[in-house]
C-alpha cells in the first residue's frame, strides 16, 4: 500500500525521523515542528534578555527602559522574563510523544514546572502592563485578557488531568500554549503595521517629554530641535506632546510607531491563534476520541464516577449527549493502535 510504504525517499526519511521521537502521523509532526519550533527559536533568541540591566536594556524597544529601569516595573519585567523564557523552552518537550510515553516522571514534573512558571510570568506581565509599549488602554486590556486566558486554560488542564480526563487535558494544554504563542505572531504583525502606518502618515501618540528626553540620551540638541514644545513654558499640558508615528525617523517617532501598533497587533494575533487552535482540535477528532477511550479505561480502573466523563466534559457540564463507552473490542483495538500506553499526564 503506497500510504504505508512510500516510494518517495524524502517521505521515507522524514517518517524515520518523526517516528523516532514518537510521532505516528506526518501532519502532527509538521505542526509540532512549525509551532513548537517557532516558540523554541523565539525563546532561545531572547534568553540573552535575562540580563535585564545589560542585553535587555540595550535591546528593548525605544522608551521601554524609561519605565522598566526602576520600581515595581523593574521587578515585573525581571519576574516575567525569568519565568516565561524557561517555560517557553521546557514546554516544547511536553508535546513530544516519546517523552510522554517513555519518560512519564519527567513529563509530570516538567508539567508542574511549566504551569507554575507560566502563572508567575502572567503576574510579571500584569505588573508592567501600565506602561509597556505606551501603556495604551487596549494594550493593558490585551495583557489582562491574555493572562486570564492562559491562566484559566492551565487550571482547566490541571483539573482534567487530576480527574484522568486525558482528552480534555490535551485540548486545554494545546489551547493555553497557542494563546501564549500569539506574542510571536504579534511581533510579526506589529513590524508590518509600523511600515504601513509610517507610509500612510497621520498617526500620532501622546508621549511625556521626560520619556522623550530619556530616549535621546546624549543627543539633547536633537531633542530640543525635534520637540521645542517640551521646552516652552506652559507650552504643553503636563509636559506631554504628540509624536508622529514614523518608523523611519527619530527614536521617539520609532517608539510611537511601535506603541500605536502593539495593541492592535496583539488583538489580531490572539484572535488568529484562538480561532486557529479550535480549527486544529476540530480537525483532529480521532485523537480526541482515542484519548477519551484511554481516559475511560483509567477512570474505570481508578473507581471514578462517570468514567469517560469524570473531568470537565460537555456531556456533564453542558447539553451534549451522554458519552457512551466503546465496546470492549473497540477499546482494545484503540489501545493496540497507539503502540504503547498513553501517558500525557501532569500527575495521576
Amino acid at each position: 500500500m503506497a500510504g504505508s510504504n512510500p516510494s518517495n525517499g524524502f517521505v521515507r526519511a522524514m517518517r524515520r525521523v518523526y517516528n523516532l521521537i514518537g510521532f505516528q502521523k506526518g501532519y502532527n509532526f509538521t505542526l509540532w515542528f512549525v509551532f513548537a519550533g517557532a516558540l523554541f527559536g523565539f525563546t532561545l533568541a531572547r534568553l540573552q534578555y535575562l540580563s535585564i540591566g545589560g542585553n535587555f536594556k540595550e535591546g528593548s524597544a525605544p522608551g521601554e527602559w524609561f519605565y522598566l529601569r526602576k520600581g515595581h516595573e523593574r521587578i515585573g519585567i525581571t519576574l516575567h522574563l525569568a519565568t516565561i523564557l524557561p517555560a517557553g523552552f521546557l514546554v516544547v518537550f511536553q508535546f513530544v510523544p516519546l517523552i510522554r510515553h517513555k519518560l512519564l516522571l519527567f513529563h509530570r514534573i516538567n508539567g508542574y514546572v511549566v504551569t507554575l512558571l507560566l502563572l508567575l510570568a502572567n503576574v510579571g506581565a500584569l505588573m508592567i502592563a501600565r506602561h509597556s509599549f505606551g501603556g495604551e488602554f487596549e494594550t493593558q486590556v490585551l495583557t489582562g485578557v491574555l493572562a486570564i486566558m492562559t491562566t484559566v486554560g492551565s487550571i482547566l488542564a490541571y483539573i482534567n488531568i487530576k480527574r484522568l480526563q486525558i482528552d480534555q487535558h490535551r485540548a486545554w494544554m494545546i489551547r493555553t500554549w497557542f494563546y501564549a504563542g500569539s506574542i510571536i505572531t504579534l511581533r510579526i504583525i506589529m513590524i508590518i503595521s509600523t511600515f504601513v502606518i509610517s507610509k500612510a502618515g497621520g498617526y500620532y501618540q501622546a508621549m511625556p517629554c521626560d520619556q522623550i528626553s530619556f530616549m535621546f540620551e546624549d543627543d539633547q540638541s536633537g531633542f530640543r530641535d525635534s520637540f521645542p514644545a517640551c521646552l516652552a513654558a506652559n507650552g504643553t499640558m503636563d509636559g506631554w506632546v504628540a509624536v508622529n508615528a514614523n518608523f523611519a525617523e527619530n527614536v521617539a517617532q520609532v517608539a510611537a510607531s511601535l506603541n500605536v501598533t502593539f495593541g492592535t497587533a496583539g488583538w489580531l494575533a490572539l484572535a488568529m491563534h484562538a480561532i486557529g487552535v479550535e480549527f486544529y482540535l476540530h480537525l483532529t477528532p480521532k485523537e480526541g476520541n482515542r484519548l477519551r477511550i484511554v481516559s475511560y479505561q483509567r477512570q474505570l480502573e481508578a473507581g471514578f464516577r462517570h468514567p469517560g466523563s469524570a473531568g470537565i466534559t460537555s456531556d456533564r457540564w453542558g447539553d451534549a449527549d451522554p458519552w457512551q463507552p466503546p465496546s470492549q473490542g473497540t477499546g482494545a483495538k484503540v489501545a493496540k493502535s497507539t503502540g504503547s500506553e498513553e501517558n500525557i499526564t501532569l500527575n495521576s
